[in-house]
């Protein structure tokens, strides 16, 4: 399967349920910069608040999320802050400069994202049993848990954005695009193929829940066409096989893709996607 359609080998990976590590939600340097309000600080808040390509809705740069730009450029993970490439309702990604390459930085909304719609994936996930009803904390577990789940996805196989690092409410990670332009979606696509992405996009689910994991929030939208390889985003909400609404998000997942790829002229259904997704803990 990897010769036939390029796919990355597998790494090895722990058994699921071995990452059960703790998500610290502690206040960081980057809150505390935001209170002390120091005059390098204070410079670089202006330079953001300024900035024409950074007026989006929201209000997204509070000041401790400024606080955790601030730091993510003091430790050299960006060095300036471009336009947005995405917005939606939990998380606004913005073009980041990191060198001599472009970098995405994923910004969770910490007063406006949708703490409802977030409350079905982390209940019967022991690492937010201690995080109770607070949302700041829950949002920040949320975005190291999609920083934790990327680098589980990678070694799993799966082409996935490379996560490079996290502060606070900021996910840094790898730029799918070309000159600034992010890859476009399959949504946004004509397939040429639609039998080898159908394969392809078949066995990165296969390997994910093989590695313990279920997307939860698979489609169209969030798998991209970069280098003429299909790669997969939003791992935010992506649970162990242990979470006990894991059956349910993966038949979700799996009718989400084979309806996609049935109006792509494809004999796909839910079901056996299902049925082939399963079997490879059974392999």
């Amino acid at each position: 399967m990897s010769d036939e359609y390029g796919l990355l080998d597998e790494e090895a990976t722990d058994a699921p349920g071995d990452e059960w590590e703790n998500l610290d939600v502690a206040d960081t340097e980057a809150d505390r910069t935001a209170r002390t309000q120091d005059r390098e600080f204070a410079k670089f808040r202006e330079r953001i608040k300024d900035a024409d390509q950074f007026k989006v809705e929201g209000g997204v740069f509070d000041e401790a999320t400024l606080g955790a730009l601030y730091k993510l450029v003091q430790d050299g993970h960006i060095d300036a802050l471009g336009g947005p490439i995405s917005t939606g309702k939990e998380a606004h990604v913005f073009l980041a400069s990191a060198g001599d390459h472009d970098v995405a930085v994923k910004i969770y909304r910490i007063n406006a994202s949708d703490f409802t719609q977030m409350r079905r994936y982390l209940e019967g996930d022991p690492r937010f049993d201690e995080i109770g009803g607070k949302k700041k904390a829950v949002v920040l577990a949320w975005t190291r848990k999609e920083f934790a789940n990327l680098k589980r996805a990678k070694r799993a196989g799966l082409r996935v954005p490379e996560p490079l690092a996290v502060e606070r409410n900021a996910l840094v990670m790898e730029f799918l695009g070309t000159d600034g332009e992010r890859a476009r979606r399959l949504s946004e696509l004509q397939i040429e193929n639609p039998e080898t992405a159908y394969e392809v996009v078949r066995e990165y689910m296969r390997r994910l829940y093989s590695a313990g994991l279920v997307h939860g929030d698979l489609s169209e939208y969030n798998i991209l066409v970069h280098d003429s390889q299909l790669w997969v985003l939003d791992l935010g909400q992506a649970v162990t096989i242990h979470h006990p609404n894991s059956r349910e998000f993966l038949e979700r997942d799996c009718e989400n893709v084979a309806s996609f790829f049935a109006r792509q002229g494809l004999d796909a259904d839910g079901e056996s996607l299902l049925a082939d997704v399963t079997a490879a803990r059974e392999d």
